[in-house]
């Protein structure tokens, strides 16, 4: 029997770990190579297109991977499906379809029937159900002594639900990638991996709150795994365990693994608890190379009403300890999530929760909103809590009886200015000058979030230069005509990041006729060239300016990222794009002495 499994990913670069980690299993345990195949789509695909190339790949079973973010597509999809392949068994899977499952092989009867749980062993059982059968029986097929389903008995004409599925030891589960061509054709997207299942904490809009018992991957088999990522020089492996750090001895385990056997390329994503780092933690992972490791962190809000409310226990004057820890070292990307639509979270408790996650200077921050998933214990209360969210996926939340629906759109147009002007890391001077002149940074979002509206702005895809444009011009009309050190900033920012060789026209204003000078006494002196650009000793003076840019500023502009204080003294920095943070992709900046540049 030929079967397919079908991911539809949120974009490209994602895969599905769940659906590797099915195949391996199955792999493993006898279904041949040449009767299990994969395919993944994306979100964004046309369904006339999926339909036509599973079509065309000939299946007798699909199996599909459902999520709050794919399950409208596959649904579609699955009932035209059954009319060109009215034959092929269709099966969901997922936490989207593992809620409920009567329900929905009710309300779609051409759904042959619901994995429900974790998947490797009830696919590998029922695929091989299929395949003793042979397809003259399928219509009568005996399904009942496989744990973990909800199928339509077609002879009985009723929905079966055979009894709940134990979990596999989780050594049991096969390493997706191991046999190496697994991993061909993700050169250029995220790799998942998990060293863990399960989470001991109970935050009620988490699904993982259902199964509290956490089942830690044996060491000697994860250090096994993640060196066949080293090896290969992956881009990027992340790690899915919902907390990483749950544990001391595994936590510290695999980090001193990664950081003795870094390969100098490969970065590793953790979703970690701050609160329980330890000092001894805190200290080991100063030592990791820049962009070695980076950190999701949720904080979710600062409101301990709402902290109570959601069952989120969290120490947060500890979090801010070692967020502030963290960051000292400036080695590791910090990512810092909030979500809107909380209980007990009005407009103004949300305003707090932000700032004060602000003021922990995250690399990114991650502003979302409640989702109420299905068999979540907050799905189970929303009534009761007065919160209103959409019927259809991804169940985002409408309203709450402490955020009407007005303050969500509000909330939203936040989002997105947090999205274009702090977290795509391109506006590290000129953020903190304009947010400055408000009384606090969410202000800021939100009065140039009101802007973007007000002109028509909102809604559009910007392009980076437009960003840069429409700050300035929000700071003149709103803020002060005199931008002089605005458009500095500005200036600065757009060359830490692009090698441009001649400013956009809305910067124009003050740039200096001696630029050529500077450049010919610089780039033409072969001992200023080894002084300041050490790694450039193979490259002539042209190829050197090619790689490089120099620029005046009216003040001391590194001074004023250290300290936040504006020098007034002219000077010349030099951007070195060959040699950029590892963390905020900025180039490298040197100040010039004034002995070296007369300006």
């Amino acid at each position: 029997m030929k079967a397919l499994l079908v991911a539809m990913n949120a974009k490209y670069i994602h895969s599905n770990l769940g659906l590797y980690s099915i195949r391996a299993y199955a792999l493993a345990h006898g279904i041949p190579r040449d009767g299990l195949g994969l395919a993944e789509y994306t979100i964004n695909q046309s369904l006339e297109d999926i339909m036509s190339d599973i079509y065309q790949r000939q299946p007798e079973f699909l199996a599909f991977s459902c999520y709050i973010w794919n399950i409208r597509q596959i649904r579609e999809l699955a009932v035209e499906l059954h009319k060109i392949l009215p034959e092929v068994p269709i099966w969901l899977g997922g936490p989207e379809v593992s809620y409920q499952p009567e329900q929905l092989l009710a309300e779609c009867p051409w759904i042959s029937g619901v994995m429900v749980g974790e998947g490797e062993g009830t696919f590998q059982e029922v695929y091989q159900a299929y395949a003793l059968e042979g397809r003259e029986q399928w219509k009568g097929i005996e399904l009942s002594g496989i744990p973990g389903i909800v199928y339509w008995d077609s002879g009985a004409g009723e929905i079966v639900t055979t009894p709940p599925r134990e979990p596999l030891p989780i050594d049991e589960i096969i390493f997706p990638y191991g046999n190496g061509e697994e991993i061909e054709g993700l050169e250029h997207r995220i790799i998942y991996y998990e060293s863990s299942r399960g989470c001991p904490f109970n935050c009620s809009y988490c699904l993982s709150s259902v199964d509290r018992k956490v089942r830690l991957r044996s060491i000697g088999l994860v250090e096994q795994e993640l060196q066949f990522f080293l090896d290969r020089k992956v881009a990027q492996v992340k790690f899915v365990d919902r907390t990483f750090n749950c544990q001391r001895q595994h936590t510290m385990r695999i980090w001193r693994y990664l950081y003795e056997h870094d390969n100098g390329v490969t970065n590793f994503h953790f979703e970690l608890s701050a609160d329980l780092l330890t000092e001894e933690e805190i200290e080991y992972i100063h030592r990791f190379r820049p962009g070695l490791a980076q950190f999701e962190i949720g904080v979710q809000s600062t409101n301990p009403d709402t902290l109570k409310a959601i069952r989120r226990v969290t120490d947060l004057a500890i979090l801010k300890k070692r967020v502030g820890q963290i960051r000292e070292g400036r080695n590791i990307h910090q990512h810092l999530d909030l979500i809107a639509g909380l209980p007990y979270e009005d407009y103004r408790s949300f305003r707090r929760s932000f700032n004060e996650v602000y003021a922990m200077r995250p690399d990114q921050l991650q502003l979302g909103f409640l989702k109420l998933l299905k068999g979540s214990p907050l799905f189970g209360e929303h009534k009761e809590l007065g919160i209103v969210f959409q019927e259809k996926p991804p169940y985002e939340v409408l309203y709450t009886q402490w955020l009407p629906y007005r303050d969500v759109l509000r909330l939203k147009q936040v989002e997105d200015m947090v999205e274009r002007y702090y977290n795509s890391m391109q506006f590290q001077a000129s953020l903190p000058y304009v947010t400055g002149r408000f009384s606090t940074p969410f202000d800021f979002y939100q009065e140039i979030g009101a802007y973007y509206q007000e002109k028509g702005y909102a809604g559009i895809h910007s392009s980076r230069l437009l960003r840069y444009e429409i700050l300035l011009e929000f700071y003149r009309e709103k803020i002060s005509r005199e931008d002089h050190i605005l458009r500095q900033l500005l200036l600065y920012d757009l060359y830490a990041r692009e090698n441009l060789k001649s400013r956009p026209a809305f910067l124009q204003i003050g740039q200096s006729s001696r630029q050529k000078e500077w450049d010919r006494k610089f780039y033409q002196d072969p001992s200023l060239r080894r002084q300041y650009l050490p790694d450039y000793e193979a490259y002539d003076q042209r190829q050197a300016a090619r790689m490089t840019h120099l620029e005046s500023f009216d003040f001391q502009v590194l001074d004023y990222l250290q300290e936040g204080i504006l020098i007034m003294k002219k000077c010349i920095v030099l951007f070195d794009y060959q040699n950029r943070d590892p963390l905020t992709r900025q180039a490298r900046v040197v100040s010039l002495s004034d002995d070296i540049i007369d300006i």
